[in-house]
């Protein structure tokens, strides 16, 4: 087939003179609205597939990142967060974050009885067509799912090593099922934050740093890792470096993340537009081809940031905060992905791999023990690249962004504290001193990662 001739009818430009009309009349029946539906719902399709895989890298860098003795457990963590969050999001998730009305409400429904009518997933009137959106109901869902099973992730690494999984898997599902729906529905289901102007892409607020605010309760509640702050000869304490046992498998998680992001970042466009446009093209600042080049030097200058930060603190590049240097870049590009130029995306994504080597070692002389830097990567850099909105971009003003840091703080921290503590003061939260020295793996478990192989310390 000649595709320059498909292309012409199509789209409804005149052919050439020296092409003759097409010979299979039911060619010419494909409008131009139907090409660009089916390319938008297969983009999103392919992008939800993408977002899937960071779960992968997920689990590969969390266990690369911790101890061989933890890494069954580890795994199955990774594995049960996609069912609760994907099984969550489908019983009540996806009802509360987009309710379909009550936009500027602070919660997306009125009294109990509306959050009744929420629950379940059913596709509305026109939602297989473009009568819904420019996809389908069904391909929005499954996008969506995927992003509510990340917001859970991020709190897996940093409680890793020395929480019970029961516990830990009642708190993912009552976080994600809940929490992460609210503040969602906040921006994205036309919300309160909507209304003030506030503005998050594909949401360095709304999924990493409400992972954060999880991670970070999660770490007070339960305290540091045996062994992690040893008392020197003067009685000041410090902390132990503790080493993860495959930086192989942490540098592969890492890429994995990095591959999956073009799909978290590129597939909040929801269309396959490669730019922005006027009329039926309007899809925002920009379209997929900008946000796959914001995305991709946000990571790079991450790396740069972290190593060179890295380099100055301990006099040689650290691999660890290199890998977390990519994670910050994208995780700080999220937010204002289809609306930074290039140049301030390499200056976001810089100031997040310094950000991200600067808060790890805070916060390990502040006493709290995050094994994968989660907390530094997902909170802080999360903050970082929401505020950055309003000072690189047009799309919001710097105090509309500091409203939705503040607000999405307010609920988040609070309820996730609360949520931790419960569980502690009823069934407890983390395993007994001989589990953790043995391993979560045989006491959680009972099973090896290595069989083998297996390695426990004393401390």
């Amino acid at each position: 087939m000649d595709l320059r001739r498909f292309a012409s009818v199509q789209l409804g430009h005149r052919a050439p003179r020296s092409l003759s009309p097409l010979p299979h009349p039911s060619m010419t029946d494909v409008s131009a609205e139907a090409v660009l539906f089916a390319l938008n719902n297969l983009w999103i399709l392919i992008a939800a597939a993408l977002v899937f895989v960071m779960h992968l890298g997920f689990a590969c860098i969390e266990s690369g990142l911790t101890r061989a003795k933890n890494t069954v457990n580890i795994l199955a963590k990774n594995v049960a967060i996609v069912s609760i969050g994907m099984l969550t999001y489908a019983v009540i998730g996806f009802g509360l974050m987009y309710p379909g009305a009550h936009a500027g409400a602070f919660l997306p429904f009125s009294s109990l009885g509306g959050l009744i009518g929420l629950f379940g997933v059913s596709p509305p009137e026109g939602g297989m067509t473009s009568a819904y959106a420019d996809y389908t109901y069904w391909s929005d869902f499954v996008f969506q799912a995927m992003f509510a099973a990340t917001a859970a992730t991020i709190v897996s690494g940093a409680v890793a090593e020395r929480i019970k999984i029961g516990s830990f898997l009642v708190f993912s599902t009552l976080y994600v099922m809940v929490i992460y729906p609210i503040v969602g529905f906040w921006k994205w289901g036309e919300g309160f934050l909507d209304a003030l102007g506030f503005y998050d892409f594909a949401g360095s607020t709304i999924v990493h740093s409400v992972g954060g605010w999880g991670a970070l309760a999660g770490i007070l509640v339960l305290g540091p890792r045996i062994g992690k702050y040893v008392r020197t000869a003067d009685g000041k304490r410090v902390a132990r470096p503790i080493m993860g046992h495959s930086m192989p498998l942490a540098a592969i998680g890492m890429f994995l993340l990095w591959f999956g992001w073009f799909g978290f970042n590129g597939g909040s466009v929801l269309s396959a537009a490669p730019t922005g446009g006027e009329g039926a093209l309007d899809y925002g600042f920009g379209g997929v081809s900008l946000v796959f080049m914001t995305t991709m030097l946000g990571a790079a200058a991450g790396i740069a940031g972290a190593t060179a930060a890295s380099w100055l603190q301990d006099g040689k590049p650290d691999l660890s905060m290199m890998l977390n240097g990519a994670l910050a870049g994208l995780v700080a590009i999220t937010a204002g992905a289809d609306s930074f130029s290039a140049g301030s995306a390499i200056l976001v994504g810089l100031i997040g791999g310094v950000i991200v080597v600067v808060s790890v070692i805070l916060l390990d002389r502040g006493g709290l023990d995050d094994p994968v830097g989660a907390v530094s990567v997902h909170l802080v850099c999360g903050i970082w690249g929401t505020l950055a909105v309003g000072l690189f971009s047009d799309a919001a003003t710097l105090g509309a962004q500091l409203s939705g840091v503040l607000a999405t703080a307010a609920l988040c921290f609070p309820a996730a504290l609360a949520l931790f503590a419960g569980l502690k003061a009823t069934v407890g939260i983390r395993v007994s001193r001989q589990e953790e020295l043995m391993g979560l793996d045989i006491g959680e478990h009972a099973m090896e990662a290595y069989s083998g192989f297996q390695f426990f310390t004393t401390q």
